[in-house]
């Protein structure tokens, strides 16, 4: 049994992480510019993510599901963008 305040301590961890790419996001697809994005850092963030999110279904931590299901479409949508635009 975990102590009471452990899940909304991830879940607001996950919240803030998860909506730091939104702006990203946004801004990648409002301009269509990629050029000052490194593709191999999101290659390797979106690959760890996935992983991430593999081990959240796994162990069931619904903090990790939800921010890495979330994070890796945010994050997804701006490497699919890079390799779209350059």
């Amino acid at each position: 049994m975990e102590p009471l305040g452990i899940k909304p301590l991830g879940f607001a961890a996950a919240t803030c992480t998860t909506l730091a790419y939104a702006p990203q996001c946004v801004e990648v697809w409002r301009i269509r510019s990629t050029d000052d994005i490194s593709l191999g850092m999101f290659l390797v963030m979106v690959l760890g993510l996935a992983l991430w999110l593999l081990y959240g279904l796994l162990s069931g931590d619904a903090p990790l599901i939800a921010s890495n299901a979330v994070t890796l479409v945010l994050a997804g949508a701006i490497l699919f963008m890079k390799l779209k635009h350059g």
